[in-house]
């Protein structure tokens, strides 16, 4: 006996929706794990030359992914009742040769999941690998999110009696808006449409 999904068929090609939008929600989240791996690879060197053995190296990467998709890295520090916030452009202030290359990974990655989902249910029109595309958005602003909390970075320290306090972390907002949602949503989007218009040549 087979189980049927619901909402099997969406009038566009015929791609079961339910499956397909589980599909691309999980190559959602497969595409910022890539994302955040070949980041990793090129800019580790730097982060630990920057930042020593004071930050975590995966966090300090986390904020290049995360100004990799135009999204600021704020840093705020507070003395007693003095504080204030700033944010950082780690890319654009980067020695490393080929650091502006980071801006091409998220477009890069989220656009081949894209055409592999729709590959994947051998779609042909563009209905279909909106359908298909964009929820590949669900995934990856998941991880975009939780990423965002958990690589903020934070001190706390007491001079003469006065507290003083700094952190530094991605911008919560912009990195699930822009990050998580626009990103994957127009990237992910093109590149099932792309693979759509190739399959039905």
């Amino acid at each position: 006996m087979t189980s049927q999904l619901t909402g099997t068929d969406d009038g566009a090609g015929g791609v079961p929706r339910g499956s397909s939008v589980a599909a691309s929600a999980g190559l959602g989240v497969l595409a910022a794990a890539i994302g955040y791996l070949v980041t990793y690879v090129l800019i580790v060197s730097e982060v630990h030359e920057a930042f020593g053995d004071e930050i975590a190296d995966w966090k300090g990467v986390a904020w290049y992914f995360y100004n990799a998709h135009m999204v600021d890295v704020e840093a705020s520090g507070a003395f007693g009742s003095l504080g204030g916030t700033s944010t950082v452009d780690l890319i654009a202030q980067s020695n490393a040769a080929g650091a502006d290359l980071l801006y091409v990974i998220p477009p890069l990655v989220l656009l081949t999941v894209g055409a592999i989902a729709a590959v994947q249910w051998n779609v042909t029109d563009i209905g279909a690998a909106v359908v298909v595309g964009a929820p590949v958005t669900l995934g990856y602003a998941a991880v975009m999110a939780l990423g965002a909390l958990v690589a903020e970075s934070s001190t706390e320290i007491e001079v003469f009696g006065v507290e003083a306090t700094g952190s530094i972390a991605p911008a919560f907002v912009p990195a699930f808006v822009l990050g998580g949602v626009l990103y994957p949503l127009v990237f992910a989007t093109a590149g099932a449409i792309l693979a759509a218009l190739f399959n039905a040549r």
